[in-house]
């Protein structure tokens, strides 16, 4: 399978399953587009007004000749891999602690409702979260590198609890030759000195929480009687950044139907000094009025496309910065079986309610079908631990012929059964948008190797 777009002046092939990317002229360009379908007399005669056919022949040779070597037009020899791979037994790398189902903003476009995730407002004990710890040990297998997010509603209304787990992991850390890393989730509010200086000492990475320019920050984000939150966390975030030397950490925001030039809101946070920056469309049912829609698409596109080319202009000017969603490996990355089975929830990755009650993720908690058991007994719904153990590329027929499919490893399980009722299919507005996004980043890539050369 060959993927061919144009980007920012740039004409890409991309070879799916080999990963191979070629940066070519217009004439290769045309070539491979005619060559699996017609004969080399066939494509110079169909070119011949536009080329010259010496020069087509030449290309043709070429696009041949990389055939040849398996950088173009490779078969896809991964599904019998994957099918063995679901077979393998369960071992559980990664937790979400819902420390606190309670939240001091009242976001508009929260799936957790104000953090209440559609049942009563808590906060984890203690003896919970250490039986979730115990529980992610007990079943990690032989892995080492273990994950646990502390989230929300918002953590930091549960610090003290957030303090003494972490105090109990680094215990259980040299019993059971294991290593936590610990990540935090906040909206800012709470965020003083002696949590930064937590954090620096004992989270491995932070995600803060906010939307990009004031208003748009503020129109979201407000606190319950309605007064934004932006001109309280965005000092304490600046700081934050900058005592983690500006690495270790995200500010992530949302966008919505009501800024679809979203990119201004990711170079506002530039601008503010973060380099490290997620800015992702809100995931909402097509009735909420700030729900993405594909009329938004066009003009969305527009904005991955101006974002890719000011990064590449600020790259160049040594003002750079990280854009999660442009971040991309070609060369190492995940294995083949992470590209293709994705986050893992549901299997290796699971979300801890403040009772102790397993999920597959966060964006499950609060449907008791996906109940998966307790940090206590255990996974118990063994049937739906299989059923998310299976969810794959290839589980996903509009999966199987699509070019993102070894980048996004089919998209969002939670998305899907929200929007489809099933895990196997694919939230289709976040299936074009990964794609752009997917494009801009190997965009970027061609265009700082052209810049090296």
């Amino acid at each position: 399978m060959v993927h061919q777009y144009k980007n920012n002046g740039y004409n890409i092939v991309l070879d799916v399953n080999s990963g191979a990317i070629h940066v070519v002229d217009d004439v290769t360009y045309d070539v491979i587009g005619l060559y699996k379908e017609h004969g080399k007399e066939e494509i110079i005669n169909t070119l011949k007004d536009k080329y010259a056919p010496e020069e087509i022949a030449e290309c043709w040779e070429e696009v041949r000749e990389l055939e040849q070597e398996k950088q173009l037009f490779t078969e896809d020899e991964y599904e019998d891999y994957i099918m063995d791979f679901k077979n393998r037994p369960t071992v559980v790398k990664a937790l979400c602690l819902h420390i606190a189902h309670d939240c001091n903003l009242a976001c508009r476009y929260c799936f957790a409702e104000e953090g209440e995730y559609h049942g009563r407002r808590a906060l984890m004990s203690f003896e919970t979260g250490k039986a979730a710890l115990d529980f992610l040990i007990a079943n990690s297998g032989n892995r080492r590198n273990l994950e646990v997010d502390f989230f929300g509603g918002e953590p930091l209304m549960n610090f003290q609890v957030v303090k003494d787990l972490v105090a109990y992991g680094r215990e259980k850390e040299k019993i059971h030759d294991k290593n936590f890393r610990f990540t935090l989730t906040t909206n800012g509010v709470l965020l003083n000195d002696e949590v930064m200086e937590f954090a620096n000492k004992e989270m491995a990475n932070v995600v803060l929480s906010i939307d990009g320019r004031k208003e748009v920050n503020d129109h979201m984000r407000p606190f319950r009687n309605g007064k934004g939150s932006y001109d309280l966390i965005v000092p304490k975030f600046q700081k934050l950044a900058e005592s983690r030397n500006q690495d270790r950490y995200y500010v992530r925001g949302t966008f919505t139907h009501y800024n679809t030039d979203f990119s201004k809101d990711v170079l506002h946070l530039a601008d503010l000094g973060f380099k490290q920056i997620s800015v992702e469309p809100v995931v909402a049912p097509p009735e909420e009025d700030y729900a993405i829609r594909e009329s938004d698409l066009p003009k969305l596109f527009e904005e991955y496309d101006s974002l890719a080319a000011e990064m590449v202009k600020r790259q160049k000017e040594g003002r750079d910065f990280n854009f999660f969603h442009f971040m991309i490996d070609l060369e190492g990355g995940p294995c083949v079986a992470k590209r293709l089975s994705g986050c893992g929830s549901g299997t290796e990755y699971l979300a801890v309610t403040p009772w102790g009650d397993l999920y597959p993720c966060h964006q499950f908690v609060g449907n008791e079908a996906f109940k998966m058991g307790t940090v206590y007994d255990g996974v118990q719904n063994t049937q739906l631990r299989d059923e998310f153990k299976g969810c794959n590329v290839y589980a996903k027929e509009k999966c199987r012929k699509c070019f993102a499919k070894f980048y996004c490893s089919g998209g969002c399980a939670a998305n899907s059964y929200n929007f489809h009722g099933s895990i196997n299919d694919a939230y289709d507005i976040g299936c074009e948008l990964q794609k752009k996004r997917i494009e801009c980043a190997i965009m970027i890539k061609a265009a700082m190797a052209d810049e090296a050369e």
